[in-house]
This record gives C-alpha cells, sequence and structure tokens, in this order.
C-alpha cells in the first residue's frame, strides 16, 4: 500500500489540494466549546521547498489531549510550550504518513508520530520531534500515547483520573512491577473498568466520595509511595495529606485546573515535612534511546496481553473539536484520538 501510494503522490506532485484545518477562534475563558474552534478549508501543495530537510505528511490519527486548553489561553508570561494563537491551526503529537520528504531519514510512505498540525496535511520543515513507528502490527492510533515510567515492588501507587489515556498504562505498569494500585475516576462505569479490565487492586469514584483525605486513607491506610498526578486541586492536596516519608510525585497534568480563571491552591508544605519529591517531566525529554527501550518492552507487553489499552476514535477532522471538548466532561474512556484518514 505504501508504494502505490507513493505512485500516486508522485504523479500529483507539485499539485495544489485542500487542507481541512482546526484553528482556535478566539481565546478561551473557562470550559472550552466546540465554538471556540473551526473547521476551515486551506489549501497545500505537494512538495517540500528544494535543497531542504522537510518533509510533507499526511495526518492520519490527531490527538487529544487535557493540556491543550492551557495552550487555548492568553499568557502573560510564556511557557514552555507556546500558547496557540486565534486563527492559527492547533497541534500536538499526531501520527501521520510521509508524502514527499528532503529530509535523508524519512522517505515517502514511512508512518510517523511527533508534532503536527490539526490538519490533513502538515508541512514540517525541520523534523527533529518526529519519530519512525517501528511496529506496524498494532494500531496506529496507539503511538498518540505518551511515555510513563514504573514505581519499585512492593510500594504503594495511587493514579488520579486513571482511566484516561495515560493512567491506564500507568496502573498497569506499576501492578507489573509489582505494586500494589489504586486509582481515582469520574464515573461508576470507569472504576468498574479499573479493577476488572485494567487490574487495578481498588479504585473509587470521586464524585462520590465527600471527603478526598477520608477515601485515600481507606484505601492506603499505610500511605502513598508513589502518586501519578493528573488532577491537581483538591485531589492533589489530599493526595499530600496521604504520602508517606520520602514519597514521589510525578506530575503529568492538573486537568482539574485547566478551566479555572484562578487556580485552586494546594498545600505544598507537606513536601516539606516529609521530604516528598515531586517532580514534572516532558515527553520530549524521553524521546532517544530510553523511548525506543519502552517502545521495545511496551510492544512486547502487548503482544504478551499483560497490558491492554483502550481508546475511542472519532471519527473525521470534523470531529476533533467535540471530541476534544469532551474530555473536560469526562465522556471518553481511555485515549481520545480523532482518524483523519485510515491508511
Amino acid at each position: 500500500m505504501a508504494s502505490s501510494a507513493a505512485a500516486v503522490v508522485a504523479e500529483a506532485e507539485g499539485e495544489e489540494v485542500t487542507n481541512r484545518q482546526v484553528i482556535l477562534k478566539r481565546y478561551v475563558t473557562g470550559c472550552p466549546t466546540v465554538d471556540d474552534m473551526e473547521v476551515v478549508a486551506g489549501a497545500v501543495r505537494l512538495a517540500v521547498p528544494p535543497g531542504s530537510a522537510a518533509v510533507l505528511v499526511k495526518n492520519l490519527y490527531l490527538s487529544c489531549d487535557p493540556f491543550m486548553r492551557t495552550r487555548m489561553t492568553r499568557h502573560s508570561e510564556p511557557g514552555f510550550v507556546p500558547d496557540y494563537v486565534p486563527g492559527k491551526v492547533l497541534d500536538t503529537c499526531n501520527v501521520s504518513k510521509v508524502v514527499l520528504s528532503g529530509h535523508p531519514d524519512f522517505k515517502p510512505g514511512d508512518l510517523l508520530w511527533g508534532v503536527t498540525g490539526w490538519e490533513e496535511y502538515s508541512l514540517i520543515p525541520n523534523p527533529v520531534f518526529c519519530h519512525r513507528i517501528n511496529h506496524h502490527e498494532f494500531p496506529l492510533s496507539y503511538y498518540t500515547g505518551v511515555l510513563v515510567g514504573k514505581a519499585k515492588k512492593g510500594e504503594y501507587v495511587f493514579v488520579s483520573a486513571a482511566a484516561g489515556a495515560v493512567g491506564q498504562i500507568v496502573g498497569q505498569l506499576a501492578k507489573l512491577t509489582g505494586c500494589y494500585v489504586v486509582g481515582s475516576a469520574g464515573s461508576d462505569h470507569k472504576v468498574n473498568l479499573l479493577k476488572t479490565k485494567f487490574g487495578f487492586d481498588d479504585a473509587f469514584n470521586y464524585k462520590k466520595e465527600l471527603d478526598l483525605n477520608a477515601a485515600l486513607k481507606r484505601c492506603f491506610p499505610h500511605g502513598i509511595d508513589v502518586h501519578f498526578e493528573n488532577v491537581g486541586g483538591a485531589m492533589l492536596d489530599a493526595v499530600l495529606r496521604n504520602m508517606r516519608p520520602r514519597g514521589r510525585i510525578a506530575v503529568c497534568g492538573q486537568v482539574s485546573q485547566y478551566n479555572l480563571e484562578r487556580p485552586d491552591g494546594v498545600d505544598l508544605f507537606q513536601l516539606v515535612g516529609k521530604h516528598i519529591r515531586m517532580e514534572g517531566f516532558l515527553v520530549s525529554e524521553y524521546a532517544g534511546e530510553y523511548y525506543r527501550r519502552f517502545e521495545e518492552e511496551m510492544a512486547r507487553y502487548l503482544k504478551e496481553g499483560k497490558v491492554v489499552y483502550v481508546e475511542e476514535v472519532a471519527e473525521g477532522i470534523e470531529a476533533a473539536p467535540a471530541a476534544l471538548v469532551g474530555l473536560f466532561a469526562g465522556r471518553n474512556v481511555g485515549k481520545q484520538v480523532v482518524a483523519v484518514a485510515r491508511e
């Protein structure tokens, strides 16, 4: 299929084609809505600049990530990832297929994952953050996921937003390591999945808990060694009160805070008295040899059935805004992706 697709592209090289794109219409306050975004009909020429290392890709799967919400707000101080700009295309880590390439490491037909626009075609001037997909035996959409780390055997691990794209994998890897794992989620259905499908030792519906501190004490009478942080706010505050001395917190996201104009306060003094280490991370920092090892390890776990992966796929680029907005209403179970084209 790759060779036939490349032949079609070669015949049409230089042609201008329609390129539907998802743009931000305006900066967002509060919870995003579908009306904050717009699908527009752009155009792209099937070509790369002569003598450049650029690649032109056809996007196949778009990743919907809660963190995209933070980039929809205009910040007075620049962050580690730039804000989106009204009228411009949204971007995130997606799965694509190379159409044309001036880069020596990529050729037409190669399947990649990396940062591209929410559009049908993307021209990438310098594909330094693009990586070739090595395991074609799995659904390509799996490559919209992210890297995670491990705890140590015998430790007590808590994962917030555990039925989401990252949480489902973190919990299973912790179980494979020999940890006791508990997760929180926003519905009884998700709680049941955590315990029956993903193999968590326990789970609770945070929306039904009147006292999050008491809920965590019930699940962790001896305290928490490792917390994988996805939520923030009241949940993080309760977690800090239940951490064991010299515990560790990996901060992946804080979805409860993204739509607030003024973030909730958290008692970070707990870090001092308990000598807790709390550290954020970026996927891009692990894109070299660490990622290649992790990719092979995860491929083996998936083939052996030791890890299961759940995703929800919305069809067509027109569905992208609603799919992203749905994350903040808890509509998805597992990873939410958008299929732009299937090849």
